[in-house]
């Protein structure tokens, strides 16, 4: 059995880091399917909703290089990061910030929609406290592009605070309540919460350490990996490396704990399932 190997999620940066030379050590190390997350860049400035375009080709160009230039299957997610509406906040207020948060998501409905990218990701809500208001607004945000993933046909990644039961069942109930099927909900970021009664129906895209990877194993196969990678020289393998995956896997088959089967679906089945036919 040819066995792929994804990393589910990775940042390449187009100017400060590595990029496409970042993916061919992914490629040499045996890794055969990359997903690029979008990240804001430092020298794109968002002042509206239209802007996000620029910052979506970014990502988008970077992906097609990989596949230009390497052999690997590369596909993009798009979408506006949701730290992004502090920063509108301070400048034109709560709910112009909440408006351009969600017309962004609409402009990446429209990439995904023309098979630019795979989906709408990395988005969701902050990962550190912040008041009511801004919770609400993120809540909020956050439900738009769940109504504008289940209208597009695609799924959704979920940056958030750390995954819990509790959360991932919250996250669950929001999909469901606009017509969006969990398994079409990605937690990025994820530790190893496999079983159903876990993440009710979410896909946990799970950082790849050694520990976490064999607790999941020990808990089932339907779930992703990732290294959650950020092509940043000046913190070399920040969050995981970018090798990690492949090295992970092909270590967890030579010692028998991760079978073949496993790693065709790991790698193969669950993301088709998530993603579609986009996902060869």
């Amino acid at each position: 059995m040819s066995i792929p190997i994804l990393d589910n999620h990775v940042h390449l940066e187009p100017i400060k880091g590595r990029n496409v030379d970042s993916a061919r050590e992914f490629e040499k190390l045996g890794g055969t399917h990359l997903i690029i997350s979008h990240l804001p860049y430092d020298h794109v400035e968002i002042s509206k909703a239209d802007d996000f375009r620029t910052a979506f080709d970014v990502t988008v160009n970077i992906k097609d290089r990989v596949n230009k230039e390497t052999s690997l299957h590369a596909y993009a997610t798009v979408g506006p990061y949701p730290v992004e509406l502090l920063s509108f906040q301070r400048r034109y207020g709560l709910e112009t910030a909440k408006q351009i948060m969600m017309e962004g998501m609409d402009i990446a409905a429209e990439y995904v929609a023309d098979g630019r990218a795979i989906a709408i990701g990395e988005v969701g809500r902050p990962h550190f406290p912040v008041g009511e208001e801004v919770w609400s607004a993120s809540n909020d945000i956050l439900r738009h592009g769940m109504q504008v993933a289940r209208r597009t046909g695609c799924a959704i990644v979920l940056h958030t605070e750390g995954a819990t039961p509790e959360s991932m069942k919250e996250l669950a109930h929001m999909a469901e309540s606009v017509g969006l099927e969990p398994g079409r909900v990605v937690k990025h970021y994820s530790p190893p919460l496999v079983q159903e009664d876990e993440n009710f129906g979410l896909v946990p895209s799970v950082l790849a350490g050694k520990s976490a990877v064999q607790v999941a194993l020990s808990k089932g196969d339907r779930f992703m990996l990732e290294t959650d990678f950020l092509d940043d020289p000046s913190r070399p393998g920040a969050v995981l490396a970018i090798g990690t995956v492949p090295k992970r896997t092909k270590a967890l088959m030579e010692k028998g704990i991760m079978s073949e089967e496993a790693a065709h679906k790991i790698h193969h089945d669950v993301p088709r399932a998530v993603y579609g036919k986009a996902f060869a």
